[in-house]
């Protein structure tokens, strides 16, 4: 494909209608479908499958063998490790289709997916969220947490740097990293400004 703005290896297929943002990178064996949108500078890993009614933000990184499948959203600057998994139906069966159940997933602002987690469709994994390495994620998760295990269990805070969060007995943490403060209130977690 013949475009100035962004780059597309020549063993990709970006079919026709495809909306890519400009500075995105799509490498080797990856598959665009006609109505999916991708944001500015992005990198697209190989062997991708990006599904039709899929919007992917700005700034967002797509490891090797990761589908993203029909109703999943991602917002900027997430982080999707290589070979997660995301579902887009509760109780799939060859025999039955079932396209019209399919449910919307939202990756939100700045969120990481480590490599070879499963999310099961229908949740929202909030903004900063890190769900570790095999997690197999079933419910919700807030901004911030840090999620473990199968099922995945919230094992505690990280700053938008996706370092560990000490609260002290103000509730307040700061990233060891940026300096940046968080305030715990409510089993939520909002940086301070």
């Amino acid at each position: 494909m013949e475009n100035k703005s962004f780059f597309v290896h020549p063993s990709a297929v970006v079919d026709p209608g495809a909306q890519v943002g400009a500075g995105t990178k799509i490498w080797h064996f990856s598959h665009l479908m006609p109505a999916c949108r991708i944001g500015e500078n992005c990198n697209i890993g190989q062997n991708v499958f990006i599904d039709n009614n899929t919007v992917i933000g700005n700034g967002v990184k797509i490891q090797n063998n990761v589908s993203v499948y029909n109703g999943v959203e991602i917002e900027d600057g997430a982080f999707l490790g290589p070979s997660m998994v995301f579902t887009n139906v509760i109780n799939p069966r060859s025999f039955i289709e079932r396209k019209n159940e399919f449910k919307k997933t939202l990756i939100c602002k700045g969120a990481t997916i480590g490599a070879n987690a499963t999310i099961i469709c229908g949740l929202e994994i909030g903004a900063y969220a890190l769900v570790g390495a095999g997690a197999v994620v079933t419910k919700n998760v807030p901004a911030f947490a840090l999620m473990v295990g199968n099922p995945a269990r919230q094992k505690g805070w990280v700053s938008e740097a996706g370092l560990s969060l000490n609260f002290n007995t103000g509730n307040i943490a700061v990233c060891p990293e940026t300096g940046k403060k968080y305030k715990l209130e409510n089993e939520k977690v909002v940086a301070l400004k």
